[in-house]
């Protein structure tokens, strides 16, 4: 989708957009990424500021879901519980304005810029899964609590929408290289998924708004700071599945176990997660990682999916392997 053409569209836009934020007509905005979204940074070199803008991939999210977002975040901020940018409000009234391009809509948000970058994958993570954990919590802690808005709307997250063929991120049968052996084994391991899940329940101290995506990209290291960032997928799902999306890419890493007690305890810390909490982590390991596979299908397009999909089906079915094993 982000081929170089829309690309520059969406930039030669933005650069008609500054004045909704309240930037200089001087301000520059280069890209920074493309994934699920398009993602710009402005620098204003009258006051020095830069910004994150986001531009988000049309049919995935309305404005009210936008706006739902960054309702939450604005509260979270307020609360105290968790470092994260702040939003940008602009001269319309709301944080999301919608440009058109090509006869197609496009919302965009501003966001502050932290400094800060991703956590090193090396003999330090764990220390940082354990901070994690306990800002997972806290995040969870702020869920259960919070009043939301009567207008509040996000993605439920579920079986269907996750993993069936028509789930959101798209059917993980398009996975490039996959299968007919891969196919099989991925779907006894959904197979069991449907019976852990349906024994595991939706309860309100199981489920409700969650991040994620916690994954290592949408985490910002300075000094002994964890910063947390993109919002964009949250929505309603299980409490335990935060983990999962933590190690997105990762899953077979040798180091994952060690990641996942330090998570643990750094959760406890902060908030109750009981044995069977814990027991289900692996079923939304499994879970996620058969999203990641539909949706590196789905956004071929996308550095991500360039590096990561060769083989990467391959990979999942192997996970399938391993959890159905070790349920006998």
């Amino acid at each position: 989708m982000y081929t170089q053409t829309l690309v520059d569209d969406l930039k030669a836009e933005l650069c008609q957009s500054l004045d909704y934020w309240k930037m200089s007509a001087d301000t520059r905005i280069e890209l920074l990424t493309t994934s699920e979204n398009a993602t710009f940074v402005s620098h204003d070199p009258l006051t020095n500021h830069k910004r994150i803008i986001r531009v988000h991939r049309p049919d995935y999210h309305d404005q009210q879901e936008i706006e739902s977002e960054l309702a939450w975040i604005h509260d979270l901020r307020a609360s105290g519980r968790v470092n994260t940018p702040s939003p940008i409000n602009t001269t319309t009234g709301s944080p999301v304005i919608k440009m058109a391009i090509n006869g197609r809509d496009f919302h965009a948000v501003a966001f502050e810029h932290v400094s800060g970058s991703e956590p090193n994958v090396g003999e330090a993570l764990p220390d940082w899964f354990e901070k994690l954990g306990a800002v997972t919590a806290s995040l969870h802690e702020h869920s259960r609590t919070w009043q939301r808005p009567d207008w509040f709307a996000r993605k439920r997250w579920n079986l269907d929408t996750m993993i069936a063929p028509d789930g959101l991120w798209g059917d993980w049968h398009q996975a490039p290289g996959i299968t007919s052996k891969d196919e099989d084994i991925i779907h006894q391991a959904i197979e069991h998924i449907h019976l852990v899940i349906d024994a595991y329940g939706h309860h309100e101290d199981r489920y409700g708004l969650v991040h994620a995506d916690l994954r290592l990209a949408n985490l910002l290291v300075n000094d002994d700071q964890l910063a947390v960032i993109d919002f964009d997928d949250s929505g309603f799902c299980w409490y335990a599945y935060d983990f999962a999306a933590a190690i997105s890419f990762h899953e077979l890493d040798p180091m994952i176990p060690k990641l996942r007690d330090a998570w643990i305890r750094g959760y406890q810390t902060i908030a109750q997660f009981d044995d069977e909490d814990i027991a289900a982590l692996d079923t939304f390991i499994m879970i996620r990682r058969i999203m990641l596979s539909a949706w590196l299908a789905t956004h071929a397009e996308t550095p991500t999916a360039q590096a990561l999909a060769p083989g990467y089906i391959q990979g999942t079915a192997e996970l399938a392997r391993q959890y159905l094993y070790a349920r006998g």
